[in-house]
Parts: structure tokens; C-alpha cells; sequence
């Protein structure tokens, strides 16, 4: 039985072959602005570090959020990439001393990457990218066991690296699909008193529509 989700990449597939096959071999240049929204799903990874001297185990659940980037061509293959979402939501589990969700909290992930567009002449055109990313946490809240506490995620720097591709469809718009990689580690404080870390560590995937200016 094929999920939702598996429906939902071979449509994509479809559409990126599609626009490959049919799209006229149109470059990036020097001095253009790509502008792309779509959508992100951020995955942390499994096993999200621990609290009370390893009494707690944390979980981090997905979200998936609108998403905006915009890159600027230095080169026909260098450009500079700013990526920017509505604020992402994550409830927090714990397990071991303490089971349940224990708490929630929302983020902001701003990323800025420089990307190496390796086929500029290529209808398909695929990029890697690497850079920083800082995260900012805010309207967190202590929940379920945890309630009346005041609970704290302290905002992250990390690196951040990128694989994508764009795929031409004309002169002005194409289509856009990405991975990135983002180092994600927050403080967990409890009342004002640090009792563990939060590695967030997630994948996010992005599907876009992108115009070149």
C-alpha cells in the first residue's frame, strides 16, 4: 500500500522529469535574484539528548511550515542563500522518570548559505550549500508532569549544509526541491536551572516554486 507520503514523491518525481524533458536550457546569471516559496518539514532526529542527568530521555516532534528563501548570483555558479519560515511548532516528550509530552515550543530557523550551482546551463541544475543557521526559541511552555514550571529552550548556532536542485520551466520560473542538514543544540533550563540538552539536529526538506528576477 502506497502512503501519503510516498504518493506525494513520486508526484514530485513526475513533475521535476516532466520540466526536464520539456523545459528550454536556460542559465542563472550574474546578478540575478532567485525567489522561492513552498514548504518545509523539519525532522529532528531521533533521540533528542536527555534531562536530569540522563533520567529523562527528550523526543522532538515534526513540523511543516510555509517557507521563503532568496538567493542572489555573485557568479553564473556562486550565490548566496536566505532562508526564512513561519514559525515552526515542536512538542516536547519525555521518557524514562518522567513520560509524555512535558513541553512545547515554537522557532524561527534563519539560514544563510553560500551554494555551488554546478550546471548552470542545464534546464536540470543541481547546488550544494553550506553555512550557519540560528535558531530562536520562544513561546515555549512547560506541559503535562511538568505544568507551572517555567520551561526554557536557549537559542542555537550551527552549521547548516544544503543539497537542491532547480529545474527550469521557462525563461522567469522554476521548480525547486532541497535537503539541508542543521546543527540544532538547545539548553534546557528548568525555572531558570539548566538541567540538560535538547540536539535537535534536524533534516528539513523544502519544495518550492522559484522566479528569477
Amino acid at each position: 500500500m502506497i502512503t501519503q507520503r510516498a504518493r506525494a514523491g513520486l508526484l514530485l518525481g513526475a513533475v521535476l522529469c516532466a520540466a526536464a524533458f520539456t523545459a528550454p536550457a536556460l542559465a542563472h546569471e550574474q546578478g540575478d535574484w532567485l525567489v522561492k516559496a513552498g514548504v518545509s518539514q523539519v525532522r529532528p532526529k531521533s533521540d533528542n539528548g536527555s534531562a536530569l542527568n540522563g533520567a529523562i530521555g527528550l523526543d522532538v516532534n515534526n513540523d511543516v511550515k510555509p517557507s521563503i528563501s532568496a538567493t542572489y548570483m555573485f557568479t553564473r555558479n556562486l550565490g548566496l542563500d536566505v532562508l526564512a519560515a513561519a514559525p515552526f511548532r515542536h512538542d516536547v516528550y519525555g521518557s524514562g522518570a518522567v513520560n509524555g509530552q512535558i513541553g512545547t515550543s515554537k522557532q524561527l530557523p534563519p539560514t544563510v548559505s553560500l551554494q555551488w550551482h554546478f550546471l548552470p546551463d542545464q534546464t536540470f541544475q543541481p547546488y550544494v550549500g553550506l553555512g550557519v543557521n540560528y535558531t530562536r526559541f520562544f513561546s515555549t511552555r512547560a506541559v503535562g508532569p511538568l505544568a507551572g514550571n517555567h520551561l526554557e529552550l536557549t537559542d542555537s548556532w550551527g552549521l547548516a549544509a544544503q543539497f537542491g536542485v532547480d529545474v527550469k520551466i521557462n525563461d522567469r520560473w522554476f521548480v525547486n526541491a532541497s535537503l539541508r542538514y542543521i546543527k540544532i543544540d538547545t539548553d534546557v533550563k528548568l525555572n531558570g536551572t539548566k538541567i540538560g540538552k535538547a540536539e535537535i539536529d534536524p533534516w528539513v526538506t523544502t519544495i518550492a516554486v522559484g522566479y528569477r528576477f
